[in-house]
């Protein structure tokens, strides 16, 4: 039920992003979700990608510091209250979320939300026990391992 998501350090300069992602286009690795973030000289691009191996190739090829985390995607119901309700669960179990970022806005009235937390194993576990949806690499179309 974990996904493995790239982070890339990327500095914070004109072109930077651009060549990751090309280098990923080039390759036919779809970018499944992503988010930015910056701090003082330089961004982490976290992306969800199609082909896992194939994208640590050729971040490796490419010499882009990088990482590979696992991290949990979360389905719940796209409207007021829906992300507290998950929170909730995670707060009363003292499990923290490190960071997060959402993919809403889908035709089937749902939102998904990428959650990295202090204990993924147990935020699982209290997840499904509360009959929350958790995605798996299926879901996204991921490929995680080289055949």
């Amino acid at each position: 039920m974990k996904l493995k998501q790239i982070s890339i350090f990327l500095e914070n300069a004109p072109g930077r992003l651009y060549e990751a992602t090309h280098a990923f286009g080039e390759a036919g690795i779809n970018l499944r979700s992503l988010c930015i973030s910056d701090t003082s000289g330089f961004g982490v691009l976290r992306i969800l990608v199609s082909d896992v191996a194939k994208a640590r190739r050729i971040i490796m090829e490419k010499q882009l510091p990088a990482r590979v985390d696992d991290v949990v995607a979360v389905e719940i119901v796209d409207a007021p209250g829906s992300l507290a309700k998950v929170l909730k669960v995670l707060m009363e179990n003292q499990v923290n979320v490190e960071y997060m970022y959402a993919l809403a806005g889908t035709s089937s009235g749902k939102a998904v939300m990428v959650f990295s937390f202090s204990d993924n194993d147990l935020a699982i576990r209290l997840l499904q026990e509360s009959n929350i949806r958790i995605l798996d690499a299926d879901s996204f179309g991921i490929l995680e391992n080289p055949q």
